[in-house]
């Protein structure tokens, strides 16, 4: 599964969401990190907007997913380099 998939996985799933997918490790396309700004994290603790994520892409984890580090961020708190920023 490429980047642009998982981006797209994670759009659709969240209203009004931003993703940013990278694979940060060279020549490994199983471990990827993905930063997100979406409002639904607004007023959730850091563990539910974790699995608001992990929700989106859960069919793919451990299968096209061998592990994915998450960022969020409500737009309110994103930084100017974060997607859709």
């Amino acid at each position: 599964m490429d980047p642009e998939e998982v981006e797209a996985l994670i759009e659709s799933a969240l209203p009004e969401a931003s993703a940013r997918v990278t694979t940060p490790r060279p020549n490994d396309t199983d471990h990827m990190a993905a930063e997100v700004v979406s409002p639904a994290f607004e007023g959730k603790s850091l563990v539910d907007q974790h699995s608001l994520v992990h929700d989106a892409v859960e069919g793919h984890l451990t299968t096209d997913i061998h592990a994915l580090k998450i960022t969020t961020h409500t737009p309110a708190d994103a930084p100017s380099d974060a997607p859709g920023q």
